[in-house]
């Protein structure tokens, strides 16, 4: 699974990167210890209410999938992953990978290692951080989903709606095979195009535009254990375990 990862790019710069007009409401700092509820960027396509004409923007949704059919929000903090393997006939996301496709930016993700206990040391997890060789952004594919608040009675009120998302992932190979066995799918700038486009409902070609980010040429690092408590941040949680 993706239970956490980091995304410290500019707005501004991830606006440029994905050809997506920025959000004009409030813009979201950065973030090196994203967890599940946080809000975080998406990049999503959608069709304008008053012209019809569809358009790409770079908004705020949360991390943690709520159906459109689910009784209460909190069911989002247990689907912040959708399997590639099933996501096509599950019912929280089917749908969604149909009409509601979107790419989370990411400058790499964090997996863990459980440590056993020695004779000296407490049994711990070490977390690793993974990401592109290249220090390039990785473009997670994502599914997003609205959910209407029953408790707000005027539909037209921002509050009446709430935007989240999951990350489809798929058995980890190379790299960060050797960490965990799931890890986010991601997508080259040439499919973003075809994976955002709400118009192409053929999931079948859809799901063969997903691969492992940067094809797997990806860099693992130790980091410091500071990173599992999701009350820290900040860019030193990335520097490599002393």
């Amino acid at each position: 699974m993706c239970g956490r990862y980091a995304s410290s790019r500019a707005p501004e710069d991830l606006s440029g990167l994905f050809d997506a007009r920025l959000d004009p409401g409030p813009a979201l700092g950065p973030s090196w210890n994203v967890a599940p509820t946080d809000e975080v960027w998406a990049v999503l396509e959608r069709a304008d209410r008053d012209t019809g004409e569809i358009g790409r923007q770079l908004r705020p949704v949360r991390w943690g999938l709520v159906p459109s059919w689910a009784k209460d929000p909190a069911v989002g903090s247990r689907m912040i992953n959708a399997r590639v393997e099933t996501v096509h006939e599950k019912p929280a996301y089917r749908r969604a990978l149909a009409k509601r496709r979107c790419l989370l930016p990411a400058d790499g993700f964090f997996e863990w290692v459980a440590v056993p206990a020695t004779g000296t040391a407490k049994a711990y997890k070490q977390p690793y951080f993974i990401r592109p060789e290249t220090g390039s952004v990785m473009a997670m594919a994502g599914l997003y989903e609205f959910w209407r608040d029953p408790a707000v009675a005027d539909r037209d009120d921002p509050g009446a709606w709430l935007t989240t998302a999951t990350i489809i992932t798929t058995e980890a190979t190379d790299a960060a095979g050797r960490i965990h066995p799931r890890m986010p799918l991601a997508l080259d700038p040439g499919d973003y195009e075809a994976w955002l486009d709400p118009s192409h409902e053929d999931t079948t070609d859809l799901r063969a535009l997903l691969h492992a980010p940067a094809d797997g040429r990806l860099a693992v690092t130790a980091v410091s254990t500071a990173v599992n408590s999701v009350r820290n941040n900040g860019p030193h949680l990335l520097d490599p375990a002393g």
